[in-house]
């Protein structure tokens, strides 16, 4: 097809799964030779991506000054919605002509993206306001107003597609003034990406070279990704271990951790004083970044480790340590991590949350996530629960285990892939890698998000341009009603 102009729309280029898709969906576009045009709201050039700062992608940003990402911890999706709303403008005031605009995760912002004059692709990862909280008469208040925004802005673009089967029927139900069905597009790994070797001379490798046999957890620092499962597992795995086997095993639980964002720091606090309240020996590794001295250096746990670190034995080994927890990790501790570990745990989100009201909900329905596939694809045997979307990407058995999302279910079940004899671990790990190369190639998906694209720019626009502008004033109205109102309570 011709050379479009595509814009991507995405409110954080941080280390998440979901910028992690957007970035392999722009790179892949990039290289069917379309120009692509990144926008967010907040890009820090030392928590990111590296295609977004080493000049392969074409980064954006603006919105960001309007209001902070919250205030007083409350209002997130009152401030977010301002922001992106104020992104939006920027993008349609931009002198670009473009063909399609990439939405991700905001649909509020769909209606002014209309300005642009483009086709409109959202992609859903889950709906926002399933995970959201509706606890109390006031928040249920000010949740209603923005759930009903989801919904209606949804609604407007000429195409939504969604990251698994799970995704796609949750959604279904979820919206049901959406007549259409979302088609499913599986999100893509740069394989090349994983096969690049190991930077072993990396200094931010200290401290996370072992000969035990460990298992690792990737997942941003939030309390709804549950990662305090994976901590009570290895803690009750060594705890049923002799003392000879419990220094032959050992958790590194790697993150998105973000100084801005206030839960990030409890989040780290709150495992570390969990693992010792367990009897866990721990260590933190302070991102490379930041400096002792430095404001965000108060945000980590005390007893966090600086750069440079001094390397020697106990360090090399990671021994009288059973959890490491890496902050902010770097795409080469990363890639270490996946190249020694044993196992990776994928813990659930989403618990407590409204999901029951549109699906038969365990605290387990997690959506499809990248982390699975990352490690598999890495040769990894991957513990991740039974339901939702690792169903689709974990073969049981075959690739990994799904279990029971307690902690009592992880521990049996990353226990299980411990004692795997070596041949029974390869087979397990080869089994990964081919089921994803098959699946999640980053070229294949380029290809069909080019032929549904293709398919938006031969018919007509899903929405008028007048109800677009209707839906935009009502929207920053509300919304900055709400967060007035809403101001005074808090």
């Amino acid at each position: 097809m011709r050379r479009l102009t595509i814009g991507f729309f995405h409110p954080n280029l941080g280390i998440g799964g979901a910028e992690r898709l957007v970035v392999d969906a722009a790179v892949s576009l990039q290289k069917l030779g379309h120009r692509v045009v990144v926008y967010t709201m907040h890009h820090d050039v030392s928590h990111c991506f590296d295609e977004t700062r080493d000049g392969t992608l074409e980064v954006r940003v603006g919105g960001g000054w309007l209001l902070p990402r919250s205030i007083l911890g409350r209002l997130h999706i009152a401030c977010t919605t301002l922001r992106g709303l104020w992104l939006a403008r920027t993008m349609s005031n931009a002198r670009e002509n473009f063909d399609v605009v990439f939405v991700d995760q905001l649909s509020a912002a769909i209606p002014l993206l209309r300005f642009t004059r483009a086709r409109i692709l959202f992609y859903c990862h889950f709906p926002d306001f399933l995970q959201a909280s509706h606890e109390g008469v006031v928040r249920m208040a000010y949740r209603r107003v923005f759930d009903w925004i989801e919904q209606a802005t949804t609604a407007e673009a000429d195409e939504v597609v969604v990251n698994s089967r799970f995704t796609q029927e949750v959604f279904r139900r979820a919206f049901p003034l959406i007549g259409s069905v979302p088609r499913v597009l599986l999100p893509p790994l740069n394989l090349a990406a994983y096969d690049r070797p190991v930077d072993r001379q990396d200094a931010a490798l200290w401290g996370l070279r072992t000969r035990k046999r460990t298992v690792v957890s990737i997942n941003r620092f939030e309390r709804r990704k549950h990662v305090h499962l994976a901590v009570e597992a290895m803690a009750a795995i060594l705890q049923d271990s002799s003392s000879g086997e419990k220094d032959r095993a050992c958790l590194v639980v790697a993150g998105g951790w973000d100084a801005e964002v206030a839960e990030n720091a409890e989040c780290l606090r709150d495992l570390v004083r969990l693992a010792k309240s367990l009897g866990l020996r721990t260590r933190t590794l302070a991102p490379s970044t930041v400096r002792r001295g430095d404001a965000r250096a108060r945000l980590l746990p005390e007893d966090a480790e600086f750069a440079p670190l001094v390397a020697d034995a106990a360090t090399e080994d990671l021994a009288h340590t059973d959890v490491v927890f890496v902050p902010s990790f770097s795409a080469n501790q990363r890639a270490h991590l996946l190249s020694q570990a044993r196992c990776v745990a994928y813990t659930p989100s989403n618990e407590h949350l409204g999901i029951a009201r549109c699906v038969a909900y365990t605290p387990s329905n997690e959506h499809l996530g990248i982390v699975p596939l990352e490690a598999m694809y890495m040769r990894v045997p991957v513990v991740a629960a039974d339901s939702g979307g690792p169903r689709e990407t974990v073969a049981h058995g075959k690739t990994g285990f799904l279990c029971e999302p307690t902690a009592e279910g992880f521990a049996a079940a990353i226990d299980a892939v411990l004692r795997l004899d070596d041949a029974r671990w390869a087979a397990m790990g080869a089994a990964g890698r081919e089921r994803v190369a098959k699946a999640h190639d980053l070229d294949a998906f380029g290809a069909q998000l080019e032929r549904v694209m293709a398919g938006m720019l031969a018919r007509e626009p899903n929405a008028p341009m007048v109800l677009g502008v209707a839906l935009t004033l009502f929207i920053v109205g509300t919304a900055a009603l709400v967060f007035v109102a809403v101001g005074f309570v808090f």
